[in-house]
């Protein structure tokens, strides 16, 4: 793989040379697919006949970083600029400056202009605005695509490559670059599919619903009604949850051994103690926020501290919810619940928890279940 990555970085640089050198035409087309065929990229079509030279407005899903070079090597098209800047790296890798910079209604008027003129290319659009595996399904599309004409016709493109996953959400154009120059071979299959016009007072909304629906068949998948925000925001959520202890739905680690109270060192408070304790605070707000903090500096983590809270290794004095109240002495974490809970319903449970380690490994995780019973009806009280 490291030798056919060395060797095709510089076949690369002579395919990219021919492409800027060649005219847009026919002998350039399939000059620059031999030679891409080197680097490891395969390009098939089916149905070739099915393409309309009429239309002037391809509708594709959107796979890899690279699928508007794909077909441009079996058409002349040319794929708008949206979400990279414009530049030298956005002519270079083969995408259309509009120089519009403003909103999609400003783009689609461009668009309009543009296909007006015949002698242009037709546009080649990726409504999904982001990129899957296209294994799964479709995210939703855009309607903006659909109202610039009235016809379209789609294109299914599926890719195959050996050993290594085609498309990671989270990487970028040059990483996929140097995948695809690793594995030994990446097959593209390009299939044309009827030219689909909009109905009689459609809407674009309606019309791209539909365009989806004849796409997802075609390529054997879900339409789904999840959009390239929703990906964007899982994606955040992803980054997010790697920088926890541990991920959501897995089982907390052990509760750390604590240090006596004498030898805790006093230290300035951070941003992220702070948060944690809060977080702390809102699951179980009888706490003393003080108490937290002190628990939080040696486990470092908000569900460890949660069960030492719980479990009463944390000797406390309950917050009084009612000024006046006169607290007898330290309590545990499920006194301290049960008279928290006094005025609303009676935390439901089968038998009371046990106060002493069991020496049956069942009572012990009936024990740990009902104590997590009782402290999910307490927060969701």
């Amino acid at each position: 793989g490291l030798c056919l990555l060395v060797l095709r970085l510089f076949i690369g640089v002579h395919v990219f040379l021919v492409s800027c050198a060649l005219p847009d035409s026919v002998l350039r087309r399939f000059i620059v697919r031999v030679m891409c065929s080197v680097l490891g990229l395969f390009v098939r079509q089916s149905d070739p006949r099915l393409r309309d030279v009429n239309v002037r407005v391809y509708i594709a899903n959107h796979v890899t970083q690279f699928d508007h070079n794909i077909i441009n090597l079996l058409t002349s098209c040319n794929t708008p600029a949206l979400n990279s800047a414009p530049g030298f790296i956005c002519w270079s890798r083969g995408f259309m400056e509009l120089g519009v910079t403003g909103s999609r209604a400003e783009l689609v008027d461009s668009l309009k202009v543009y296909s007006s003129q015949r002698g242009n290319p037709p546009l080649l659009l990726f409504p999904e605005e982001a990129s899957t595996n296209g294994r799964a399904g479709l995210l939703r599309f855009s309607s903006w695509p659909f109202s610039i004409l009235d016809v379209v016709q789609p294109v299914a493109l599926q890719v195959q490559r050996p050993l290594i996953t085609v498309s990671v959400a989270d990487s970028s154009w040059i990483t996929e670059l140097l995948w695809t120059f690793f594995v030994p071979f990446t097959v593209y299959q390009v299939r044309w599919m009827p030219s689909v016009p909009r109905r009689a007072e459609e809407l674009s909304e309606d019309y791209a619903l539909r365009v989806q629906e004849l796409l997802a068949m075609e390529l054997g998948v879900v339409s789904t009604r999840l959009t390239a925000a929703d990906k964007t925001e899982h994606m955040k959520r992803l980054r997010h949850a790697s920088f926890l202890p541990f991920a959501p739905g897995s089982q907390p680690p052990a509760a750390r051994p604590r240090a006596p109270p004498s030898l805790v060192t006093a230290a300035p408070e951070d941003v992220q103690v702070t948060a944690m304790a809060q977080q702390v605070k809102e699951v179980l707000p009888h706490m003393p926020l003080e108490v937290i903090k002190v628990d939080l500096a040696q486990t470092n983590c908000v569900d460890t501290t949660i069960a030492n809270l719980l479990e009463g290794r944390v000797p406390f004095f309950p917050e009084s919810q009612e000024a006046g109240t006169d607290l007898p002495g330290p309590s545990t974490s499920q006194a301290a619940a049960a008279s928290g809970a006094q005025g609303s319903v009676a935390v439901p449970s089968s038998k009371p928890a046990t106060k002493q380690f069991a020496k049956s490994p069942v009572e012990r995780h009936l024990s740990l279940q009902e104590r997590k019973r009782a402290l999910y009806d307490y927060a969701r009280r």
